[in-house]
């Protein structure tokens, strides 16, 4: 009995080294289930960070992104800010513009009536003074005609476009060959002529001298001018004015009769008298010599 109840199993183990070893059972399994934990938990966690540092690189780039389209929108807003300065900046231009215009708009519309009224004015002066001239051309031709009437009587007298010319020929003044004196018995012709130019208002008396072709042009041209001057002097003692008197010899020139004959010879030897309204002058031109 005793033998059989001290007797051993081999290896030396018995029931107090088996309830020896549970514990160290257990503590093995909860390590090794501790160590899973563990590594759960950091597989989780490093999963977790991972994502977490994925979501902030997202929101990194998303920041970004968001940054640079602030930064555009703030370089659009000042692009639009500078054009709707420009444009207020315009607007304001041609506010100005429009009311510049408008003032010259008005003032041309002004300038343009008083034109008008001048214009208006100054053609009915016109008309006024074109009736005025027209009234006054027909009674100097009135007093022409009667002129022409009245010389014609005393010697041959034509209308020409200024007026009148009398010829003083061999009938009525008659001049002897190289000489330029008056003779007495021509006086009462040259008197009722002087009669009849001291009534003109408003005309300038011409005195031409003319010789017959007998001897050199230079030479008849200084007889030509003393016969002028002899009919001018007997005028002016007869009571004309002679600031309206002119003298001009034209020698040969211009015969009155062709021909060498007596008779041509002694009517070409003659002096002309012009009579020209100095009122009917075109403009600044000078009167004609004939």
């Amino acid at each position: 009995m005793g033998l059989s109840n001290g007797t051993a199993k081999p290896g030396g183990q018995g029931p107090a080294a088996s309830a020896a070893q549970r514990p160290r059972r257990s503590g093995l399994i909860v390590g090794i289930i501790a160590i899973g934990l563990v590594g759960v938990l950091a597989y989780l966690s490093f999963r977790t960070v991972g994502r977490l540092d994925r979501q902030m690189a997202r929101l990194s780039r998303q920041t970004e992104e968001l940054g640079l389209e602030v930064k555009r929108a703030e370089q659009q807003s000042q692009v639009l800010a500078g054009e709707a300065a420009a444009a207020a900046a315009s607007a304001q231009a041609a506010a100005s513009e429009r009311n510049q215009a408008r003032q010259a708009q008005a003032q041309s519309a002004a300038q343009a009536q008083s034109a008008l009224a001048q214009a208006t004015a100054a053609q009915q002066q016109a008309s006024e003074a074109e009736l005025r001239a027209e009234k006054y051309r027909q009674e100097r031709e009135a007093e022409i005609n009667r002129l022409q009437q009245v010389l014609g009587q005393i010697a041959q007298t034509r209308r020409t476009a200024l007026g009148l010319v009398m010829t003083l020929g061999s009938k009525d003044v008659r001049f002897d060959f190289d000489k330029a004196n008056i003779k007495p018995q021509y006086r009462d012709i040259l008197n009722r002529i002087a009669g009849v130019l001291m009534t003109l208002k408003g005309y300038s008396i011409y005195v031409y001298g003319y010789t017959d072709d007998i001897g050199t042009q230079a030479y008849n041209l200084k007889l030509s001018e003393r016969r002028a001057e002899a009919v001018r002097d007997f005028l002016v003692k007869a009571g004309i004015n002679p600031s309206i008197m002119t003298t001009k010899g034209f020698g040969k020139s211009d015969p009155l009769v062709p021909g060498n004959s007596p008779q041509a010879r002694a009517a070409n030897r003659r002096v002309e008298i012009g009579l020209v309204d100095s009122t009917l002058r075109f403009g600044n031109q000078p009167l004609p010599t004939r």
